[in-house]
């Protein structure tokens, strides 16, 4: 069997990824674009228990899925969601000397990630987590 496309061509979606990121966030470098989507995936995945984490991964392209699961305590306990500042301080706490995330973060991240997914898979995960998931992720077009 051939390699499947979406792992010949993962550096060149996430390359995409990057540039959506820095057009929506107005961010100027690869490095501060990839800072705000870390601390974007990460401030979700602390909201996730394991098994919702997991399948949430699956509908991501694969850089941004190792992304979400590297460096990952599994046995730490999902967090309540909270409010959507609180979220936007947990992401702009990550490498906080070197975090330019604007307020728009996780709205500019979510609109990057779905040009870059599959968004009927990524709707349908979606739907299987908690209600706040579907939240966090939803953009206004």
């Amino acid at each position: 069997m051939p390699i499947p496309m979406e792992y010949q061509h993962a550096s060149e979606a996430f390359d995409r990824f990057l540039r959506l990121v820095i057009e929506r966030t107005g961010l100027t470098t690869r490095n501060q674009a990839y800072t705000t989507a870390q601390g974007v995936l990460l401030a979700f995945r602390r909201r996730l228990d394991i098994h919702d984490a997991i399948r949430f991964a699956g509908a991501l392209p694969p850089v941004l899925r190792a992304l979400f699961v590297a460096d990952w305590d599994t046995r730490e306990e999902a967090c309540d969601f909270g409010s959507r500042a609180a979220l936007l301080e947990e992401v702009k706490s990550l490498r906080r000397d070197h975090n330019f995330s604007p307020a728009s973060a996780i709205a500019d991240v979510a609109h990057a990630l779905r040009d870059c997914v599959d968004v009927a898979e990524f709707e349908r995960v979606l739907a299987t987590l908690p209600a706040e998931a579907a939240d966090f992720w939803r953009v206004d077009r």
